[in-house]
């Protein structure tokens, strides 16, 4: 163990040249002025032992969607926050701009943990910020130090451990390595671009798909085997199909006389599970005539990183028009360093929305137009960050006014191959409670459009056949039969990129594979090169096994079409449109 650590604002040494002033400076977390922190003999001791372990409280602990909440509301938080970053707060209520520059300043002082245990909003990654003690310790590219967060459950509190990684002597600065873990220089000085400033300009933001190896290390992590060839099952015309789900929205709303629940899966004839299967090898040799609710290697689709470097395939290294522009967080890191920067330059709108890979409903999800915040999220869970659609066509709201609102689509995906896609006829509207304006970035219900899953907010919903006549009432120059013409053809040209290849590279053409998936969308306006405005689709996400209760509850007969379309090969009967 050793002794006292203690923080020193430390004056410019004239002595000092240039350089070796601006080296001790950066990176610094600490605003204008540069802290040490150094190990004193205070107590007689000599040396730092490296087997002593310090805790360091945590001043603020907050999820991002309520700092801006907490820092009004909190007696004491802001005018704390803002003496931590260096911030100048006059007087006692807080000021929007004070709140602003916090919210700005703070994403060189976060760090962040997240609980694996919880509901899907429980497991939102929290971000907080050391004590002032903390906060005053450097970066070191060899640090001498490590930190890590440690969750006490007895008391449920997060501290911060903090461990020598050598022995030091009195006098000694604490630091650490703000880019922990990473070791390829590119990427090091991108993430540490929040604390110093660098020009990647020059560097390509050109963003090519993955190799094919990408693929194959995506299916060892996912620990998914693919299946056997097998030859597709042969039912009789009026066979009764035994269903084996635990969907409860199938088990309440599939009625259709050919179709029969089974609570044994070993009798099913058709297995449709919430949750993705992973060893298809097994079920194509055990039994390779039971029929599925979904695909080998549909995550190409159902998962944001994927979704961007299969679209490539349509559009190229920028990606399609029906696709915002969207950088793979993890990957593709430098070249959206450069494009933002390029943009900036260029003066254009660098408005971004940063999502997980792998969550729906807007969990974990923020839009930005910090670049300091897009960096640092990277490090809080696996990220995506796209293009933010600062010109959506909106939709006039006559109790609200012109608000963003969104589409969702079901697809129907009979077979890889031959390609064989229908979409339902009827789909889905949702809207935001608030006008659309590119400002209050943390606004929810301006800049969001998921109502239903918060009872305080106000759900606003309207039936497809009520929407269309208002919508061309809105924009007669744009008739819905066109515009759900470039729509149905961006789901087409999706589809035929992600089934083209063979797997991984592409979903698995398994005879007894069926699907439905959500594909949510948005209208944006766009220019052509004669100028004349178009609407752009705007596709967001792919859904796996999505929410369909307003499909049940406005629908009765939903599940039976889904079930007669994919099963059945009856779609004539039913409100499906072949795609392909």
């Amino acid at each position: 163990m050793f002794g006292i650590m203690q923080v020193q604002e430390v004056e410019e040494d004239e002595s000092e040249d240039e350089a070796a002033q601006e080296a001790r400076k950066k990176p610094n977390p600490g605003g204008q002025l540069c802290y040490k922190v150094i190990v004193t003999n205070e107590n007689g001791l000599q040396a730092a032992d490296p087997n002593s372990i310090f805790l360091i409280d945590h001043a603020w602990t907050c999820r991002v969607a309520h700092a801006r909440q907490q820092l009004q509301q909190v007696p004491g938080l802001l005018h704390r926050m803002a003496n931590l970053m260096g911030i100048e707060f006059h007087g006692e209520l807080p000021s929007t701009e004070a709140v602003d520059l916090v919210l700005e300043e703070m994403w060189k002082f976060n760090q962040t943990y997240q609980l694996a245990h919880g509901t899907a909003e429980e497991k939102v990654p929290v971000w907080y910020i050391m004590d002032e003690f903390g906060s005053r310790i450097q970066h070191a590219d060899v640090p001498s130090f490590a930190t890590a967060p440690f969750f006490y459950m007895p008391q449920r509190v997060a501290y911060t451990l903090l461990w020598p990684l050598r022995d030091l002597d009195t006098g000694e600065e604490v630091t650490r390595d703000f880019a922990y873990g990473e070791a390829d220089p590119l990427i090091r000085r991108c993430v540490l671009l929040p604390w110093a400033p660098a020009d990647l300009l020059d560097l390509s933001s050109s963003t090519p798909e993955p190799a094919d190896e990408h693929y194959q290390a995506i299916l060892e992590e996912n620990k998914e085997k693919l299946p056997l060839a097998i030859k597709p099952a042969v039912y009789p015309c009026d066979h009764v199909f035994k269903v084996y789900t635990d969907v409860q929205q199938v088990l309440g709303h599939l009625s259709h006389p050919r179709f029969t629940f089974t609570q044994s899966e070993a009798d099913a004839h058709i297995l449709y599970h919430f949750s993705h299967l992973k060893d298809y090898r097994r079920l194509s040799r055990e039994r390779p005539s039971v029929l599925l609710n979904q695909f080998p290697c549909e995550n190409l689709l159902t998962v944001k990183d994927c979704l961007a470097s299969v679209a490539r395939r349509a559009g190229g290294p920028e990606g399609p028009a029906w696709l915002p522009r969207t950088f793979n967080l993890r990957t593709e890191l430098p070249q959206f360093v450069s494009y933002f920067q390029q943009r900036e330059r260029r003066g254009e709108d660098n408005h971004w929305i940063c999502k997980p890979w792998n969550l729906a409903r807007s969990l974990d999800t923020h839009i930005t137009k910090n670049l300091h915040s897009i960096i640092r999220h990277r490090e809080s869970s696996p990220k995506v960050v796209s293009k933010y659609i600062e010109s959506p066509v909106l939709f006039l709201r006559e109790d609200v006014g012109r608000v963003k609102f969104d589409i969702r689509y079901i697809v129907l995906l009979r077979s890889v191959k031959p390609l064989t896609l229908f979409v339902y006829d009827v789909f889905w509207l949702r809207f935001s409670n608030r006008p659309f304006a590119l400002n209050d970035l943390d606004d929810y219900e301006k800049h969001f459009t998921v109502m239903n899953y918060d009872p305080e907010l106000v759900l606003k919903q309207m039936h497809y056949d009520e929407f269309v006549p208002e919508f061309e009432k809105q924009y007669p120059e744009f008739p819905w039969k066109s515009v759900q013409a470039e729509i149905f053809q961006a789901f087409t040209e999706l589809f035929q990129v992600a089934c083209a290849r063979p797997p991984p590279l592409g979903l698995c053409n398994y005879p007894s594979s069926r699907a439905m998936y959500a594909i949510d969308l948005m209208l944006k306006w766009d220019s052509r090169p004669d100028g004349k405005q178009v609407m752009q689709p705007q596709l967001l996400e792919v859904n796996f096994n999505p929410d369909c209760e307003r499909a049940c509850r406005c629908h009765p007969t939903f599940f039976n079409d889904v079930f007669s379309t994919l099963y059945l090969d009856e779609p004539d009967s039913c409100p499906v449109t072949r795609l392909v």
